[in-house]
């Protein structure tokens, strides 16, 4: 992650009027937000076939034909998919990678910022492309993408073998494996989908199937000696090393370490399982009764349990605590720790929680507008737009960034002037 400790939690309001863009361009599309709030930067066309970017009032040296998905980088560089001449490439504050490609999509962001992937297609055929250096080995298809916790290796779900529509013998024999930097597995599957990489780079693990109705985890294209009627994505044990993902068995779920049994509990969907910053504490998204979704924690459920979807867990930096969003028809919670906020809203986005443990803190929408909420308080400011928040290293002051009558406004404020 970026270093918040270098960011400036001491002006407490900077703004910029991107309103007036919109008197400079012919159009302006929807804004992006730097993680530190220093910058705020939106698509824009300034003529026929031409696209620039706006940060904080100032376009990139050179316009592009297309410009899509603008996202900022962990470490503030502000990245887009460009095309020119109907190539497309990644640029990086304005500067295309040298290498181009039929099309790029899907950025990912190493957790530094340093590094930067794509999946890309040229001339039919399909690899990852990190840093603009792309793979040496290219690939019918691809899906699913992953990169490794350092940002220094991607992998994907590649197709090897060709088949035609009628050859569904070809298709039962297996197609598909997985690919980590280009080099692929040698054992092949009817289908592989999501993956994770290990924590020391030297594994790859994804979901398979081995044949129409079995399925199973494969480890470096070796798959667990037991199989499943259904699993999904793998993760790795932080501090062991080994493999966890969820199981179907026997028309129930739950969580199997190396192909056996974690946890004794059997639920209706176990899945987006998570393990704590430290390694001691194993969560997951589950349904203990049919229709019914709440957090188990170490394979301990929640008393409380949400009708609709259970959704964006997060662990707390210590370890101690832990938050969700939770869906009930119409309306969205915030679930911290088990205990449900008195607050609904109309939708409600991924919770932060302070490192000192006091604040459970999320962006939320009401009524079209948009505002944050911590500790089930409503912070009285209601806006157009407005990011996640994110606390300081100690936990006292929250970073807001907003967009307020045509003004994006950064904000540092103390968090007891939300909480009261």
């Amino acid at each position: 992650m970026a270093d918040q400790n270098k960011w400036d939690w001491e002006i407490k309001e900077k703004k910029v009027p991107i309103g007036e863009w919109k008197e400079h361009f012919e159009w302006v599309e929807e804004p992006y937000a730097s993680p530190d709030g220093e910058k705020v930067a939106a698509v824009v066309n300034i003529g026929e076939g031409e696209f620039n970017v706006c940060i904080n009032g100032e376009t990139w040296e050179n316009p592009f034909e297309k410009i899509w998905y603008v996202r900022f980088s962990p470490d503030g560089r502000l990245t887009a998919l460009v095309s020119d001449t109907g190539e497309w490439t990644v640029a990086v504050d304005g500067v295309p990678w040298e290498n181009k490609f039929g099309y790029v999509w899907n950025t990912m962001f190493g957790p530094n910022g340093k590094n930067i992937a794509v999946a890309a297609q040229q001339d039919g055929e399909y690899c990852m492309v990190l840093n603009g250096e792309p793979w040496e080995e290219k690939f019918q298809n691809m899906t699913y993408f992953a990169m490794s916790q350092d940002g220094t290796k991607t992998a994907a779900a590649v197709q090897v073998e060709g088949f035609g529509e009628g050859e569904i013998h070809k298709f039962q024999q297996g197609c598909f494996t997985a690919a980590m930097d280009g080099q692929a597995w040698d054992n092949r599957f009817v289908n592989v989908w999501n993956m994770a990489i290990s924590p020391d780079n030297t594994k790859l693990a994804a979901e398979v199937r081995v044949n129409l109705y079995d399925y199973t985890i494969a480890v470096n294209g070796v798959p667990w000696e037991k199989t499943f009627g259904c699993v999904w994505q793998p993760i790795f044990n932080p501090k062991s090393g080994s493999v966890i993902a969820p199981v179907r068995v026997s028309g129930k779920w739950t969580l199997a370490e190396n192909g056996k049994f974690l946890w004794d509990g059997r639920f209706f969907q176990v899945w987006h399982q998570m393990f704590s910053p430290n390694g001691e504490k194993l969560a997951a998204i589950v349904a203990p009764k049919y229709g019914r979704w709440t957090v188990a924690v170490n394979g301990q459920p929640w008393t409380a349990t949400f009708s609709d979807m259970v959704t964006d867990m997060v662990f707390s930096q210590d370890s101690s605590r832990i938050a969700a969003l939770a869906k009930e028809g119409e309306q969205w919670k915030v679930v911290a720790d088990g205990s449900v906020w008195s607050n609904v809203f109309d939708m409600a986005w991924k919770p932060a929680i302070s490192s000192n443990n006091k604040y459970v803190a999320a962006k939320v929408e009401k009524k079209g507008k948009y505002t944050i909420a911590v500790n089930d308080r409503i912070w009285s400011k209601e806006c157009e737009a407005a990011w996640d928040p994110i606390f300081n290293s100690n936990g006292d002051k929250i970073l807001l960034r907003t967009v307020e009558n045509g003004q994006y406004v950064r904000r540092v404020l103390p968090v007891t002037e939300i909480t009261g």
